[in-house]
């Protein structure tokens, strides 16, 4: 059994500030600790219910050099492979080879959720909504429509529990989700202590893994529109001129092909600036 482990750290239980999460800040070497270890426990999850490879791919943008490479090596567990400092949604290897299953692990809220900790979507500071045709998604949806677009489900999703919320309306009840965390506000929490949040998220890993069918692929019905709101004007420039990109007006861009694969590829790029 493949198992790839999509990885993001506004979701991991001891984190509710930027300054957790934000390579180079004091508090960031805590948060990468807390970060790695729930990994770990998703690995060990995972290799319980019978996987014979398993990547992780560190989907967090924590800025500079450490971007997309947040997660401490040594500490990883060595039950798996990860990919470090690639674009986001950009890696398919395994994908294409044939996986199974996606697992989600610290995944964080849409853009605008109340209950959300450290909610935001693709950008903290120039994206304000997302939507695939008509349904508004967050990074769980752009993560499970990549697994989808290669006939792989998600199974699991954790994070806080407007997370879980939120997966399990675009996903559907057999989605097993782990909530770590209850959010307060935007930047406060009642949180699971991290020893007890890894035992969680290790059986609920082993669980998710025990019916591959429990979740169908997510694939958006084409043909697709992807439509995103931009927070400012000057964040537009970059999607000007794009092949099948239009800008409807100053802050709606919009992406339209028959595929959602085709839709994301004409305006997202290479990029880990």
């Amino acid at each position: 059994m493949r198992v790839i482990i999509m990885t993001d750290m506004e979701g991991v239980s001891g984190i509710v500030v930027w300054d957790q999460v934000n390579g180079g800040s004091p508090m960031f070497e805590e948060g990468r600790k807390l970060y790695t270890e729930e990994i770990n426990a998703a690995v060990r999850g995972a290799r319980a219910a019978g996987a014979t490879e398993i990547v992780v791919v560190d989907c967090h943008g924590a800025g500079g050099p450490w971007t997309f490479n947040s997660l401490v090596p040594e500490l990883l567990d060595p039950g798996c492979d990860w990919v470090a400092h690639h674009p986001w949604s950009r890696y398919t290897d395994l994908l294409e080879k044939g996986c199974d299953a996606c697992l989600l692990v610290g995944m964080h809220a849409m853009a605008g959720t109340p209950d959300g900790v450290m909610c935001h979507t693709v950008s903290s500071t120039s994206w304000r909504s997302l939507r695939f045709n008509d349904t508004f998604v967050g990074e769980v949806g752009i993560n499970a429509a990549l697994c989808g677009a290669f006939g792989c489900p998600v199974l699991l999703v954790t994070g806080d529990e407007a997370t879980c919320r939120e997966s399990r309306a675009l996903l559907g009840a057999g989605l097993t989700t782990v909530a770590v965390k209850q959010g307060l506000s935007r930047y406060s929490a009642r949180m699971i202590p991290p020893v007890r949040a890894r035992q969680m998220i290790e059986d609920g890993a082993r669980i998710a893994l025990s019916d591959l069918k429990a979740v169908k692929p997510y694939v958006p019905a084409g043909p697709v529109t992807i439509t995103f709101e931009l927070s400012t004007v000057d964040h537009a420039a970059k999607y000007r001129g794009k092949p099948n990109v239009e800008i409807t007006d100053d802050l709606v861009v919009t992406s339209r092909a028959s595929t959602w694969q085709q839709a994301w590829d004409q305006f997202w790029g290479w990029s880990i600036g």
